[in-house]
């Protein structure tokens, strides 16, 4: 996934016991994969520039990128607001084997529910809020990190868990429901169930979908139950001869991915509240796919 080239000095060795978590605060930070392994390669060259004895690899290297993504942060929200049709933070393949997947913080954290919750935070606000709530950092850490003093950084927390809290779902979804309903979800959409599929959906469900101008989307949100299941459908009857549909795990959570032949060319996400599906967030944007693996021709249809 990173794209440094690892030698085998203690340097390096130093560096790699923490690639994971520094991945982990820059894409939680951006919503990117490709910026957050650019976050993550500049910390690297930083670290092996760097001249002065570190005493605490872990504090330098997410202090360095912290603070890399918060300016990479500003920068993104003014090319944001000139984003065709809404933006949706870039899919991650998490998969048991996972890295990221295996850190120790919670998988709900790296949700695209959750990332798209963190958008309503500044870039301080979430990098204060990130390093508090999921990676555990205390407040004098997180003091040196931002450069706020540590009662300026309480207040911060404060404010941003109020804020992501006021926007989270009231009810909770286990893995197993989750499961279920992504399954019948599928299976609905495919047999053209539209009785099936409109059960699954709550009454104010909201349908996104980012194409980032590059392929065909739905450029504003579709609302509500019928008009999302008549999308979904319609969907479903316009993919091609030879595109396929699998389920696999997506930012920690059950997952949906169409691929056109070998190549992925959409992934769906679907946020799950009170036993229904709430929201229907689709990816198309090409630049937003290439963290999700290709198919091996032994796992296509047709080609056994």
């Amino acid at each position: 996934m990173i794209r440094y080239e690892l030698s085998q000095d203690t340097s390096t060795r130093t560096f790699d016991r923490y690639k994971t978590l520094l991945f982990s605060i820059a894409y939680r930070m951006l919503g990117s994969v490709m910026e957050a392994e650019d976050i993550v390669q500049e910390a690297y060259l930083r670290w092996q520039g760097t001249e002065e004895e570190i005493r605490s690899p872990k504090a330098y290297l997410s202090t360095v990128v912290t603070r890399l993504s918060i300016d990479r942060l500003r920068s993104a929200q003014a090319r944001r607001e000139r984003y065709v049709g809404p933006w949706l933070p870039e899919p991650l393949a998490t998969e048991e084997d996972s890295e990221v997947a295996e850190a120790t913080v919670a998988e709900e954290t790296l949700s695209i529910a959750f990332l798209v919750l963190l958008e309503s935070l500044n870039p301080v606000e979430r990098a204060v809020f990130l390093l508090r709530e999921v990676f555990d950092y205390d407040y004098a850490e997180i003091s040196r990190i931002v450069g706020k003093t540590e009662a300026n950084c309480r207040q911060i927390a404060h404010r941003s868990r109020q804020a992501v809290t006021a926007r989270r779902p009231r009810f909770e979804s286990s893995r197993g429901q989750q499961e279920t309903m992504t399954r019948l979800f599928v299976e609905a959409c495919a047999d053209g169930d539209m009785s099936g599929l409109l059960s699954l959906l709550s009454e104010d469900v909201i349908f996104y979908s980012d194409g980032g101008g590059k392929v065909v989307t739905a450029r504003n949100p579709v609302y509500g139950p019928d008009r999302v299941a008549r999308l979904m459908l319609g969907l479903a009857r316009k993919r091609l001869p030879g595109s396929e549909i699998r389920l696999t795990r997506i930012n920690g959570q059950p997952g949906i991915v169409g691929y056109s032949g070998d190549r992925p060319d959409s992934v769906f996400s679907l946020e799950i509240s009170g036993g229904r599906i709430s929201a229907v967030r689709h990816v198309r944007n090409p630049d937003k796919l290439h963290a999700i693996p290709r198919l091996d021709a032994t796992d296509r249809k047709g080609d056994k």
